[in-house]
C-alpha cells in the first residue's frame, strides 16, 4: 500500500506539470519534447524511490542524478514556471540518494534556484515564493513517502526475524531446562542402578530401599519434564540440598552441609537450586570425590551457595556422548538474576564452585539472556 501511494503521488505531480504545459498553449515539437522529458523524469523518480536506492553504486547514483538535473533544468528555458514542479522530484531524489548533510544542503539550493524562472518571466514576488514553496514541499512529500515504503518493508522483515528469534530463544530455553533438570536425575538413577546391581545378592533389603529411591527420582524426573513443557520451572534450594545428600550418600560420598537460608525470591531460589543440581551432577559424573561440602548462606541480602569436593582427577573427561556444558549455562542463569559464578581450583584434586545472587533478586529484562549469549552457549 505504501508503494502504491508513492507511485500515485509521483503520477499526480507529473499530471499537474502536464496540465500546466497544455494550459500554456505549447504544441508540436515543444509538446513532444516536454512529453519525452516528463517520461524520463518519471522513470528516474521511480528508480530513485526504490527501497535500497541509496545503497546503489556511487557511479550509478551520480549518473542518474546528473541526468535528472539536466531534464529538470534544461526544459525551464522553454517552459519556465510551468516546469517548476519537476524540480521537486530532483529535491526529493537528492534527499533519498545522498548522505543527510549534503542531501539537505542541495535540497535547499534546489528550492532557492526556483526563484530564477519567475524573475526571468517577469512574474511577481508571490509567484516566486509559490514556486519555491511548491518545489520544497514536493521534495519532502516524495522523500517521506519513499522512506515510508522502505520502513514498512524493513518492519515486515524485522517482524519475521523477531519471530524466528523467539522460536530460537524458546528452543534454547527448553534445551537448557532439560539439561539442568534432567541431567541430575538421570545421573542419580544411573548411580543408584549400579548400586542396586551390587546389592541384589549381598543385601536384598537395602537394594529394595534403593529401588524405592530410584522410583521416587524417576517420578520427580517425570514431573520435571512436565514442568519444562509447561514453562513452570520453580525449584526449591532446601529440597534440592536434601535430595543431594541422599544421592551423594548412595555414591559413598561424605556430605557436609551448612544451610542458613532466610527469605529468598522464587527466581533466585530456582537458579541456585539449578546450580546445586549441576554441581552435584558434575561431582557424580566428572570426578572421583570422597567428600562434598554444601554451604547455602543468606547474609545482608546476598545469597551465597558454595559446593566443594575433593574428587577432581587430572585429565579426566566424561566419556559419555553429549556430556554437556552446564557451567556456561549456569553463568547465563545467574546473570539473569543479577548474580555471578566463580570457580576455584585449590590443591590438585580440590574443586570449589561459588554462586552469588541478591536474595530478593528478580529476573532482569531479557531474562532468557541476549541472543549473543544464547549463541555462545549453543556453540559451547
Amino acid at each position: 500500500m505504501a508503494e502504491v501511494i508513492l507511485i500515485a503521488a509521483i503520477c499526480c505531480y507529473t499530471g499537474i506539470t502536464v496540465l500546466n504545459i497544455l494550459n500554456s498553449g505549447i504544441h508540436g515539437l515543444g509538446l513532444a519534447a516536454a512529453g519525452a522529458c516528463l517520461t524520463v523524469l518519471f522513470a528516474l523518480q521511480i528508480l530513485h524511490s526504490q527501497p535500497g536506492a541509496r545503497r546503489a553504486p556511487a557511479r550509478r547514483r551520480a549518473l542518474t542524478l546528473g541526468l535528472q538535473v539536466l531534464v529538470t533544468y534544461l526544459p525551464l528555458v522553454a517552459f519556465e514556471a510551468q516546469w517548476g514542479a519537476m524540480a521537486g522530484f530532483l529535491a526529493g531524489s537528492l534527499l533519498l540518494l545522498l548522505p543527510p548533510r549534503p542531501g539537505w544542503i542541495l535540497y535547499g539550493l534546489v528550492g532557492v534556484s526556483m526563484l530564477v524562472p519567475p524573475v526571468v518571466g517577469g512574474r511577481s514576488v508571490l509567484d516566486s515564493a509559490y514556486l519555491v514553496q511548491t518545489t520544497l514541499l514536493t521534495g519532502l512529500v516524495i522523500f517521506g513517502l519513499a522512506r515510508l515504503s522502505d520502513l514498512v518493508r524493513v518492519l515486515h522483515e524485522s517482524r519475521d526475524e523477531v519471530a524466528r528469534a523467539a522460536v530460537t530463544r524458546e528452543r534454547l530455553r527448553f534445551a537448557r531446562d532439560l539439561h539442568d533438570l534432567l541431567g541430575y536425575s538421570l545421573s542419580a538413577i544411573q548411580l543408584k542402578g549400579e548400586l542396586i546391581h551390587r546389592l541384589i545378592a549381598a543385601n536384598p533389603e537395602m537394594a529394595k530401599q534403593e529401588i524405592e529411591d530410584v522410583l521416587a527420582i524417576s517420578r520427580q524426573s517425570l514431573a520435571d519434564v512436565r514442568r519444562v513443557a509447561s514453562g513452570y520451572r520453580d525449584l526449591s534450594l532446601k529440597e534440592e540440598i536434601g535430595s543431594a545428600r541422599s544421592v551423594l550418600s548412595a555414591a559413598e560420598v561424605e556430605t557436609v552441609t551448612d544451610v542458613r537460608i532466610g527469605s529468598v525470591s522464587s527466581p533466585v531460589d530456582t537458579v541456585l537450586a539449578t546450580v546445586l543440581r549441576e554441581a552435584v551432577t558434575n561431582v557424580l559424573r566428572h570426578s572421583r570425590a570422597t567428600y562434598c561440602g554444601i554451604t547455602a548462606v543468606e547474609e545482608d541480602g546476598l545469597m551465597t551457595l558454595s559446593i566443594s569436593n575433593d574428587g577432581v582427577v587430572e585429565g579426566y573427561c566424561d566419556s559419555s556422548p553429549h556430556s554437556g556444558s552446564g557451567l556456561g549455562n549456569l553463568e547465563l542463569r545467574l546473570r539473569a538474576v543479577g548474580g555471578d559464578l566463580t570457580i576455584d581450583r585449590g590443591s590438585a584434586d580440590a574443586f570449589r564452585l561459588v554462586a552469588r545472587a541478591p536474595a530478593h533478586g528478580e529476573l532482569l529484562a531479557g531474562a532468557d539472556g541476549p541472543m549473543e549469549d544464547e549463541a555462545a552457549w549453543m556453540t559451547v
